[in-house]
């Protein structure tokens, strides 16, 4: 037995104290009693507080209810809005309007629990509460030790003390065990020579989005104000085109009105099933030029740069290479008499179809080609007469002169879409008794009215000016032959009339003019007089197909002719300057644009297909030389 005043305990009881909220409330350690603080606060009576400018109401007023209704629609949201239609070609409004309206946004962090995030996290919690409880439930343990091992610890001796700090060692040593971390596993090191990583990430395509907008076409805005006197005399103007219909409808034949009455039921019959296409002209127009460029790519390349390098040895001849061909159905059986290009147009050119022979004339076209469209003319007119030549006005384009085999002249409208002449000559006046040869467009006059000249067979040089509707003609010179003036028993003289074949205006003086002649002669003529010639060359042995002033030197004409020979000329003197024998007749001839000293000429001879057969043998040199002595034989019967 121990003495009481020797028992001293291991542990004295401890006081506690529990603080709740804020420290408002406390528990008392003897009563365990709450005591609160601010009651007093709690206790005061509330007061209602009145702003100074509040309305006083009646208490009927404050007992009156207001009803109001709340719908979704924003009323902050504009209504007056339009866009414009594509389509319709006109602004719209717009019917239906975003009503949201949002109050208050804010960027989120919240991640959704089935994603691979929300799993990652989830999981990661997991292993943190696992972490707590299995560190809880190694304290609890440490403390059940503690509570069993304390009655030990009284019954030892006062003066052995060596089992006390034992439950402090071991209490330390499970606390650090819980406070130093858990090492790592050791992983396998990777080679760092051959090593080679088996993960890979896919490139996302950033999206793209792909938006088009068109121009609107243009458009125009017509108005216009009409008077009683306008609307009456558009009225008037309506009665008389009837009355004039219903005259010339009592002047056919019964036989007529039942034809032409067929031939109306007939055109409204197929109005009636063909569709109208007028409307996409243009637009086929277009696709059309489109789908030929592309086929004809390769061409137009050989037109920028075909080059042939054989073409360094040849001495004096080259090679051609076909590129375009144009050709239509509607002018087969019909040869090309003439050519001219567009002055504005560089891509269009006209063509002119009719028959040199006189046994076989038929009928004669105009088409108009462009470079852009191989396939099919831009423009098509049809004739009653072969033409023979043409010409387009170089400040109205669209204005073409061409000369028919009849010794009619015309002039076709490019603006106006009828077949028919805008302009043409007739019998009263004044047309050409024999083939117009030539046509060329001349400056305008005083008046500022369109003229152009012509020359035919007949020996006639005639001026065209187009007066209000009607073409006046004014005779400016007629061909003679010199030295055939014979006199008749009745004391008159007979002139022989020389047969004009070309000509051509000089190009700074403006009445000067030169004519070739089917007699060869080559006549030097002024606008002024209309009744001698300012000089006369003898040029050719034959007829004199062409002739062209020199587009730099004023003095310099060149003359070709069916006597083989091509000569330049000084119109100075009387003899040729040069003389180019080309042993073959000489078509036509040409300044180059360039160059003062360069020239194109054309014969008939010609140059042999490939595969062509060439008639060859002495039977066909005697026809070629009995050919040459006829023609010879004919200029001395004529002489």
């Amino acid at each position: 037995m121990f003495p009481a005043s020797t028992k001293t305990p291991h542990k004295q009881p401890r006081k506690q104290s529990i603080s709740i909220g804020r420290g408002t409330r406390k528990k008392d350690e003897d009563s365990g009693t709450e005591v609160g603080e601010g009651t007093d606060e709690w206790a005061q009576s509330k007061a209602t507080v009145r702003p100074p400018d509040q309305l006083e109401l009646t208490d009927a007023e404050l007992k009156e209810e207001f009803t109001r209704i709340l719908t979704a629609n924003n009323p902050h949201a504009p209504q007056n809005i339009v866009r414009y239609s594509f389509k319709e070609g006109t602004y719209k409004l717009i019917g239906f309007v975003n009503q949201l309206a949002v109050h208050y946004t804010q960027v989120g962090n919240l991640i959704p629990k089935d994603s691979d995030e929300g799993r990652r996290q989830h999981y990661r919690d997991e292993l943190v509460a696992d972490s707590q409880e299995s560190a809880k439930v190694v304290i609890s343990e440490t403390e059940n030790l503690e509570e069993d091992e304390e009655p030990k610890e009284l019954e030892t001796e006062p003066g052995s003390q060596t089992d006390v700090p034992a439950a402090g060692a071991a209490e330390k040593v499970t606390e650090e065990e819980l406070m130093t971390p858990k090492q790592p596993k050791e992983q396998k090191l990777t080679n760092q020579f051959n090593f080679s990583e088996r993960a890979s990430q896919t490139f996302n395509n950033p999206l793209r989005d792909r938006e088009c907008q068109m121009e609107p076409p243009p458009r125009t805005n017509f108005s216009a104000t009409a008077n009683q006197w306008e609307i009456y005399d558009a009225y008037v103007e309506e009665l008389e085109k009837q009355e004039k219909t219903k005259e010339k409808e009592k002047a056919k034949t019964p036989v007529a009105k039942k034809t032409g009455k067929m031939a109306m039921r007939k055109l409204t019959s197929l109005e009636s099933q063909t569709d109208d296409i007028t409307k996409v002209s243009q637009a086929a127009k277009i696709v059309e030029r489109m789908v030929n460029q592309n086929t004809y790519d390769d061409v137009a390349q050989d037109f920028k740069y075909y080059e042939d390098a054989a073409d360094e040895y040849r001495d004096q001849e080259g090679t051609l290479l076909p590129l375009w061909k144009f050709q239509n159905d509607k002018a087969k059986h019909l040869s090309v008499t003439a050519l001219c290009w567009n002055p504005k147009y560089r891509d269009l050119f006209a063509v002119g179809y009719g028959s040199y022979d006189f046994m076989k004339q038929s009928r004669g076209m105009l088409l108009l080609y462009s470079m852009k469209n191989p396939s099919f003319p831009e423009y098509m007119f049809s004739s009653d007469s072969g033409i023979m030549c043409l010409d387009i006005h170089v400040d109205h384009p669209y204005l073409v002169a061409v000369g028919h085999y009849d010794g009619n002249v015309a002039i076709y409208n490019l603006k106006k879409p009828h077949s028919q002449p805008s302009f043409r000559s007739s019998a009263k006046s004044g047309k050409h008794t024999d083939p117009v040869w030539q046509v060329k467009w001349q400056k305008d006059d005083m008046d500022q009215n369109l003229n152009f000249f012509s020359v035919s067979s007949d020996g006639r040089i005639v001026s065209w000016t187009l007066v209000k509707s009607e073409l006046v003609h004014i005779d400016v010179i007629k061909l003679k032959v010199e030295g055939s003036t014979t006199e008749v028993p009745e004391g008159l003289q007979l002139h022989t009339v020389g047969c004009g074949t070309a000509f051509d205006f000089h190009k700074e003086i403006d009445y000067l003019f030169l004519v070739g002649t089917e007699e060869g002669k080559i006549y030097k003529c002024s606008k002024s007089y209309s009744s001698q010639f300012l000089d006369t060359y003898d040029a050719h042995n034959m007829a004199v197909d062409a002739v062209s002033w020199n587009p730099y030197h004023t003095k310099v004409f060149m003359s070709c002719s069916s006597d083989w020979t091509v000569k330049i000329w000084d119109h100075t003197i009387k003899t040729p300057m040069f003389i180019y024998d080309l042993n073959s007749a000489v078509g036509d001839v040409a300044w180059a644009p360039y160059s003062s000293t360069v020239f194109a000429a054309v014969t008939t001879d010609g140059k042999e297909k490939k595969g062509q057969e060439v008639q060859k043998g002495p039977a066909v040199e005697i026809a070629k030389l009995d050919k040459l002595l006829n023609l010879v034989r004919e200029v001395k019967t004529k002489t």
